[in-house]
């Protein structure tokens, strides 16, 4: 065991580093988005609107990602309405860390490991195969568009956006083995599709492109920012285990693990996406160590509504930057634009389509010589994985990053406004044809289970009486004497007997409040152990996991 001067000194230095970072994020933020502060009324009346609209989603049974974005669209039209433009570093340095952290932190890591093959071909292998047939067709069809023009256009609208699929596939039943693929794609696809931008967009303003070393860059990008992602996710697990921290600042922590994940690997010109969506990982994982019940229950709903909040001002606002792009054409007619952009989109639905049912005609040929997880055997969970295709931030954000000028010179950089129209365009199509119409296709198709899992809560009961038997023959095992003298231990062990769930409501002393925590800290033990069952739903494992933190806050209260 390590000293307590070595730790002292470790916790010293692990604090001087925080601060550091703190100082110097906190200046950059500043420096760059003072400007926000002047449009604070703006931004709450906007999100007073956000949830007006949100509310209406709810009402007509469509997912709010494609609400916001026509009601953005609808309001930017309004005469006296001011242009907004959307700062590029505004949604690459203080939306998206947040925004991967959250959903890294809600996605199973056991899900996430299962299928890590088709999710890794998606995330990378399809996303630069998608970008090298919009460069073809970009640079076959649209006038003034070379390869490298295309192949940077492609890698800014290849990456699906997670929000919008996860958004409906929440109000539609579909397998889970299916939307664990889809929601494991999105955290990766956002990486590679920004590693391939960063690689045509040298290649635009040098006018060359070297394969071999692009190839070893793309590699080192996206290794250096899972290791760092990590080295920075191991930091704050010892800043939560060694540190006497409370829920607040539990909570703060959290805040600033992904903005510290996200600057560390981008200040090293390596993948800040997988540094995040890995450090996430990591952290999610080990949370049920690193914190107790009360910070998990605050970080949990503090989360849940930042995350809101971000997404829902975040495709506000692509709504809202139309006017400001439509301007930019210039030489471009509209009907021009819009057609160049309906081209690409058709393109991109298609590959999508084609590659899913390719992924998939891969994996049952393959699976014939190594053992591989879940492949589908009909034509349906394809067809509804290539729909799932819906484009959002990371690709606005990418065409908005795109200099004004080539690097040196006072050339305007080639086909800018053109590419941002038609990244809006690509965006806006595809939340509306496959947003609106995926919810009908899931319903039709009626999609089965491959894992053949039992109804939800079917499972959540069954779960729920294997706890109350393994708690009741552990009481008994353990706390012999303490359930013969006190009733109300008797009482909740009664409770068990009868395969049901012990509320908490009963009035407990000391001894009794003593027994039930432990039996708590057992339960939890008993749950992480089944969750490595592939079998086992993740999500009634985490529900149940979050009932027992309410039931310790309980204890702590009464």
């Amino acid at each position: 065991m390590a000293s307590f001067g070595s730790v002292r000194n470790s916790i010293l230095l692990s604090a001087a580093i925080i601060k550091g970072f703190l100082i110097n994020a906190g200046i950059v933020f500043f420096s760059r988005f003072n400007i926000m502060l002047h449009h604070l009324p703006f931004y709450l009346l906007l999100i007073v609107f956000i949830m007006l609209l949100v509310m209406l989603a709810k009402r007509i049974n469509v997912a709010y990602p494609i609400i916001l974005v026509l009601g953005g669209l609808a309001i930017s039209l309004i005469p006296a309405m001011p242009v907004v433009e959307i700062n590029h570093e505004l949604i690459f340095f203080v939306f998206l860390p947040p925004l991967l952290y959250e959903a890294a932190w809600q996605t199973s890591w056991k899900e996430f490991w299962r299928f890590r093959r088709i999710i890794s071909s998606f995330a990378f292998l399809i996303v630069i195969l998608t970008s090298l047939v919009v460069a073809w067709v970009a640079s076959s069809f649209i006038p003034g568009f070379s390869l490298a023009l295309g192949f940077l256009l492609g890698g800014i609208v290849s990456p699906p956006d997670a929000v919008s699929a996860s958004a409906i596939m929440k109000s539609v039943k579909v397998p889970k083995a299916l939307e664990a693929i889809i929601e494991g794609e999105s955290l990766l696809n956002d990486a590679s599709s920004l590693i391939v931008f960063r690689f045509a967009l040298v290649a635009v303003e040098t006018g060359s492109f070297v394969f071999r070393d692009a190839a070893f860059s793309f590699f080192w990008v996206i290794l250096a920012g899972i290791a760092i992602g990590l080295a920075v996710g191991f930091l704050f697990y010892l800043l939560h285990r060694w540190l006497p921290t409370d829920v607040n600042i539990d909570l703060v922590f959290t805040l600033v693990a992904p903005y510290a994940m996200y600057l560390a690997a981008e200040s090293l010109h390596v993948s800040g996406v997988l540094a995040v969506v890995s450090g996430g990982l990591f952290l999610s994982t080990h949370q049920h160590r690193i914190m107790n019940s009360s910070s998990r229950l605050r970080v949990t709903s503090v989360w849940s509504a930042l995350g809101f909040v971000l997404n829902g001002l975040v495709f506000m606002l692509i709504g809202l930057a139309l006017p400001s792009i439509a301007n930019g054409l210039g030489d471009v007619s509209m009907n021009e634009a819009i057609g160049y952009g309906v081209l690409i989109t058709g393109v991109l639905i298609v590959g999508r389509l084609l590659s899913a049912y390719g992924a998939i005609g891969f994996t049952l040929f393959i699976s014939r010589y190594i053992r591989t997880a879940g492949a589908p055997r009909n034509w349906k969970a394809p067809f509804i994985f290539g729909w799932s295709g819906m484009r959002g931030v990371v690709s606005l954000a990418a065409a908005l990053s795109i200099p004004a000028v080539l690097t040196g010179t006072t050339i305007p950089f080639p086909q800018r406004n053109l590419i941002l129209f038609i990244t809006f365009i690509v965006i806006l199509l595809t939340l509306i044809v496959q947003g609106l119409t995926m919810p009908w296709f899931i319903k039709v198709l009626r999609l089965e289970d491959p894992d053949h899992h039992p109804a939800y809560e079917e499972e959540r009961k069954m779960i729920s009486q294997r706890l109350a038997s393994n708690s009741l023959s552990y009481m008994r095992e353990h706390y012999a004497d303490e359930l013969t003298a006190q009733p109300a231990l008797q009482k909740i062990s009664q409770i068990w007997e009868s395969k049901k769930e012990f509320t908490g409501n009963e009035q407990l002393n000391v001894v009794c409040r003593n027994v039930y925590l432990e039996v708590i800290n057992k339960q939890r033990d008993w749950l992480h152990e089944w969750n490595k069952d592939l079998k086992t739903n993740e999500e009634i494992i985490r529900g149940q996991l979050m009932q027992l933190d309410l039931e310790e806050e309980k204890l702590k209260l009464s």
